[in-house]
């Protein structure tokens, strides 16, 4: 089914569900006063610090953060899509998911591929079996030391030397050759003529995460070129997005400790075959910053492995500077490159699975890497030499999203080339997660948020909604003017006073993905540190003071309006609070 899933469905499954049940049921919760407590499911730790809100139904982990409603909880838990996530909890709820039309029919056509895929894979799988030159297949994959079991878990086939054999078979069944050729499964040649893309080749299904076959990789069987073949790009199937093994990954562990990036299908499957079941690999392209942001869904550690030779550091380079946006602070990068001649397969099989886990124990860190390669022609002796290096650098590490990492490495690049001897002995490093939880804790954590009475404001109304009815008046909110931030907490008095059924889970529901929806998850975290009766008339006092507060925007306009000249530094005021008025809060 395709279109857009309505917001007023998703406000109906987050009232329906409840979030402690769907918790409850991964993670083993306790009662701890309102809120329930458990182990973090998403950092490792020995004392709870991991609260569920039946009253927000609201998640937070005082330890590594991680917070959401239902939906973000089995994005992050179960590494499921949004679209996903929702059909589960519909599925919890009883609710069958609508859509809303979309015009086109493209969604529909995608759907047609996907069915022509799904059965030239178990055409494939069949040739493996059944076909009578199945032999020069099996033999290969035997050769490589590949087991039944590891060969059924990853849906390997086998794609004969005929030129039309799933080509009729797929007609045969009905599917039209237009589709068969928007599919990449067949190729239409210069006469006019069709023939089966693969032929004479062991076939590795590409699975998406929700396990369909959207594509394949062929590995020529004999001296044939190309060597590996992929799936041309299809409405069903873009390189840059999609990572061979990735579903296999996550279906044999229910949580990722770290993710390891290789180049080839056989190093996935013969590293899988030896219990390293974290492996995946690019699909003939280099790693894109889309890669890194889906593997960074499933894992905080991503080992990337190459080969040691000239191409495989350049390889690794590549890889580096596309996942620096995606490098946020609790997020690690390594690199493990291989001694010459050797892949991940041939030295798993050589060594075992445990050699080759002490070999990815020592991966070479993101940022060491960056710097020994930045400094490899400069004398760091010379101030000159520190200089450069800082140089080159600074816009690497402005590459960094915003946060703490980027800071760190922000001062530390400012400081290079005041330093004495090797500036390289002690990179920075971001400190780990709390464990444990505790009054002052809580404190703590509150303390971080940048608290203004408007901050203030809407974290007391996501901690109590119904003050949007008890203690809130139009009037006095039409008096707070155009302050920065005002209108987003109007905004929710107005949706939780006339729209009593959605609580706070289904409020922050749309925003999400923005930057207001990231700074009101971050105010829903906030606990309140005053008795639950008081609540009101400091939420009343918060709105008095704003109502005071004079709007430097408004008197900005009114000055102009009168007709009187602003100064320069009136004029960047005035730019600045209307570039953030509105939601900004």
């Amino acid at each position: 089914m395709s279109g857009r899933i309505p917001q007023a469905f998703l406000d109906q499954l987050l009232s329906r569900v409840d979030l402690v049940e769907v918790v409850d049921a991964r993670v083993q919760l306790r009662k701890a006063g309102r809120e329930y407590a458990a182990c973090c499911p998403f950092h490792n730790e020995k004392t709870p610090s991991f609260y569920v809100s039946p009253g927000k139904q609201f998640y937070h982990c005082f330890g590594c953060g991680a917070h959401g409603n239902a939906i973000g909880f089995l994005i992050e838990y179960e590494h499921l899509g949004f679209v996903e996530a929702v059909e589960e909890l519909a599925r919890i709820a009883g609710l069958e998911v609508p859509r809303e039309a979309r015009g086109g029919g493209e969604h529909g056509r995608h759907d047609d591929l996907l069915v022509w895929v799904e059965a030239a894979d178990r055409w494939f799988r069949q040739q493996l079996r059944s076909h009578a030159e199945r032999s020069r297949a099996v033999d290969y994959l035997r050769g490589r030391g590949l087991v039944g079991e590891t060969a059924l878990a990853f849906g390997i086939g086998y794609a004969p030397p005929e030129r039309d054999g799933l080509l009729k078979t797929l007609r045969a069944q009905g599917a039209g050759v237009k589709a068969l050729v928007a599919a990449g499964l067949v190729v239409e040649r210069d006469d006019g003529g069709h023939h089966d893309r693969f032929r004479e080749r062991v076939m590795f299904p590409i699975r998406d995460r929700r396990g369909r076959t959207i594509a394949f990789g062929g590995r020529v069987l004999g001296d044939g070129q190309p060597k590996y073949l992929n799936s041309p790009e299809t409405p069903l199937f873009h390189k840059g997005r999609e990572l061979y093994g990735l579903h296999e990954a996550r279906m044999a562990l229910r949580q990722i400790p770290r993710l390891l990036v290789v180049e080839g299908y056989m190093d996935v499957v013969m590293l899988a075959q030896h219990g390293i079941r974290y492996a995946v690999a690019t699909l003939g392209t280099a790693t894109t910053a889309e890669h890194a942001e889906r593997l960074f869904r499933l894992t905080r550690d991503v080992v990337f492995c190459f080969d040691g030779d000239r191409a495989g550091r350049e390889a690794a380079w590549r890889a580096l500077e596309n996942v620096l946006p995606q490098l946020k602070d609790d997020r690690q990068i390594g690199f493990l490159f291989l001694p010459e001649g050797e892949d991940p397969d041939s030295l798993v099989r050589r060594e075992g699975a445990e050699a080759f886990g002490h070999r990815l124990d020592g991966a070479v860190l993101l940022f060491d890497y960056l710097f020994e390669r930045l400094k490899a022609d400069i004398n760091m002796n010379s101030l000159d030499g520190r200089s450069r290096l800082a140089g080159r650098a600074r816009p690497y590490v402005e590459r960094l999203p915003p946060g703490q990492l980027r800071d760190m490495m922000l001062r530390y690049v400012d400081k290079l080339a005041e330093q004495r001897g090797s500036a390289l002995q002690a990179l920075p490093r971001v400190a780990g997660a709390i464990e444990g939880i505790a009054p002052s804790v809580v404190a703590r954590h509150n303390s971080r948020l940048v608290r203004t009475p408007v901050r203030h404001a809407i974290a007391l109304l996501l901690n109590r909604p119904q003050l949007a009815r008890e203690a809130a008046e139009p009037a006095q909110l039409a008096a707070l003017g155009t302050q920065s931030g005002v209108p987003l907490l109007a905004e929710l008095i107005e949706l939780f006073r006339t729209q009593p059924h959605v609580g706070v889970a289904a409020a922050l529901e749309r925003y999400r993905g923005s930057e207001t929806g990231r700074v009101l998850d971050r105010l829903a975290t906030w606990q309140p540190e005053l008795p639950e009766d008081l609540l009101e008339s400091e939420f009343r006092g918060v709105l008095a003071t704003l109502a005071q507060r004079p709007d430097p925007r408004k008197a900005l306009m009114d000055k102009l309006a009168q007709g009187e000249a602003l100064s320069a530094e009136e004029h960047e005021m005035l730019l600045r609070l209307t570039r953030t008025r509105g939601h900004s809060a």
